[in-house]
């Protein structure tokens, strides 16, 4: 009899691919529970996810339209407000579901095959598509149906929403952790950020501020992000001011940190 066989199945190491599929099932699972509550549970599901930017954008559109002639950039005033509000949105999306995978997966959490690291990836990959879906759907009835005169060019587009991505689960995982600990920082978080709208490049470009603005905002990851994604509709924009070393850094290490955090400190959080 082969030593494999004297020791008991329980105490038998996990094969890693078996463990592979199941944490692929785990995470299908997590997504497909994230659906049926998030949006499966109100009249109208995934046309809501689209109808709420929409709904900004139009109201941007027509208070600006009202008040100039042209947008800052081209010459539709849908296209320049979407391309800027439609990344923030985003990241707000990404990093509230990223804040809250111990919450919102507490029951499951306390099963030993569901880890927080799923949970982690269903959000955050559900999310993502979702906000790419929205955008997509968007900016493509923008253009079919305005005459917008812009020319996509995909590598900025694309560079946009990873960075945005990455942005987002960073803040979001830090905020995890923290609001975890301290549930009271969801409060102060909340407020601190309510400005971010008007920080961000939404409703105008970075070249346009005076320069002790210029030098502030400079360091808000998300007005770079918003001169990358808007530079992929305007061949003509030419945002000298972004940092993609920036911005990918900043990410990846409040990423990094985050992930640390939380595999420290994500029994305490299940257990508060």
């Amino acid at each position: 009899m082969s030593a494999e066989h004297l020791v008991p199945e329980a105490l038998r190491p996990v094969n890693a691919k078996r463990r592979r599929f199941a944490t692929l099932r785990t995470i299908i699972a997590l997504m497909l529970r994230e659906m049926s509550t998030r949006y499966g549970a109100s009249p109208g599901g995934y046309v809501w996810a689209v109808l709420e930017p929409l709904g900004a954008i139009f109201v941007l559109t027509l208070v600006f339209s009202m008040v100039v002639k042209t947008p800052p950039l081209g010459n539709s005033f849908p296209l320049f407000y979407a391309t800027g509000f439609l990344p923030f949105g985003a990241y707000q999306s990404l990093s509230m579901t990223s804040s809250s995978i111990i919450n919102f997966s507490r029951p499951l959490l306390l099963y030993p095959t569901v880890t927080w690291v799923d949970a982690l990836f269903a959000r955050v990959i559900l999310n993502s598509l979702t906000q790419v879906m929205v955008g997509f759907l968007i900016l493509t009835g923008i253009i079919l149906l305005s005459e917008t005169r812009s020319t996509l060019e995909f590598g900025p587009v694309l560079a946009a929403v990873l960075e945005t991505i990455l942005i987002g689960i960073g803040v979001g995982l830090i905020n995890c952790v923290i609001s975890g600990l301290y549930p009271v920082w969801s409060q102060i978080w909340s407020i601190a950020t309510r400005p971010l709208f008007l920080m961000s490049g939404v409703i105008f470009t970075y070249e346009t501020l005076p320069t002790m603005a210029q030098d502030i905002l400079w360091w808000n990851p998300l007005m770079h992000i918003s001169g990358i994604f808007r530079s992929g509709f305007y061949p003509s924009y030419d945002p000298q001011y972004i940092s993609h070393t920036y911005v990918v850094g900043l990410g990846l290490g409040l990423t990094a940190l985050g992930v640390l955090l939380l595999g420290r400190f994500h029994r305490d959080i299940l257990n508060a």
